[in-house]
């Protein structure tokens, strides 16, 4: 089995969870903030950067992941349309803000400006597929200028 199972308990470790989540498409609907439980859920389809495309057909793969986040007092968003269970997002970056230590603010930055911030309590992130791979011609690409 080559799928991903990574834990994030420091702002090193998100940055690598960061990375393996870059390009990750999921839909508003995707998301699942569960007070109760102190956690935030998002179910996305994830693009695979840590593999080589396919030489022969060009193929590259994503899988379909979640990312958890554990210790959650409160999530916010900004610019997604809460009511657009169906709208597409592209995330961009998992980022740490710190608090007062060991607290502080995730922050999952999208395509287009939208984001959500979670005030958590300490860093406990989770990213791992959830099933196998399927092949996509395409490949995210980001305009730089």
């Amino acid at each position: 089995m080559d799928q991903l199972k990574l834990a994030a308990l420091d702002p090193e470790d998100l940055q690598v969870i960061s990375a393996h989540a870059q390009d990750a498409v999921l839909t508003v609907g995707d998301i699942r903030y569960l007070p109760r439980e102190k956690k935030a859920v998002f179910v996305m389809n994830r693009f695979v950067w840590d593999k080589e495309a396919d030489r022969r057909s060009k193929a590259h793969e994503r899988r379909r992941s979640a990312l958890a986040i554990a210790q959650v007092r409160a999530m916010k968003s900004t610019n997604i349309r809460q009511d657009l269970k169906g709208a597409v997002l592209e995330l961009l970056a998992v980022t740490f803000e710190p608090g007062d230590d060991p607290s502080g603010l995730i922050h999952l930055e999208f395509a287009g400006g939208g984001s959500v911030m979670l005030d958590v309590e300490c860093i406990e992130v989770q990213l791992t597929d959830l099933g196998a791979a399927w092949a996509t011609p395409n490949k995210p690409s980001h305009d730089l200028t």
